[in-house]
């Protein structure tokens, strides 16, 4: 997703979709993770960042997500719980160190 105001880009949110595998209930499953949500630092605090995540969040509901995750700066947490997103005691990840760049 981006905003652009007179022709200059000014926003972007990008959603990776992830396909998952299969259970008894549904064959077909998918969830997004919200990244690279970026405001320039002149539009900030303005809302642009909220509408972003609005349409980001609408447009996993129009391809039926089962969820949508995101890794959050301090500072950015308030913003995203007013739209819906929570802690979850469920959700885990691992911090993986590679020796050499992903290819």
């Amino acid at each position: 997703m981006v905003v652009v105001r007179d022709g200059v880009l000014i926003g972007m949110a990008w959603l990776a979709v992830v396909q998952r595998v299969p259970s008894p209930r549904a064959l077909r499953r998918a969830s997004g993770d919200l990244q690279c949500v970026y405001v320039v630092p002149g539009e900030r605090d303005g809302g642009v960042g909220g509408r972003l995540v609005e349409a980001v969040l609408a447009r996993a509901q129009d391809l039926g997500l089962e969820r949508v995750t995101v890794h959050s700066s301090p500072r950015a947490i308030r913003a995203y719980a007013r739209r819906g997103f929570a802690p979850s005691p469920r959700l885990l990840h691992a911090r993986v160190c590679r020796s050499a760049p992903y290819p």
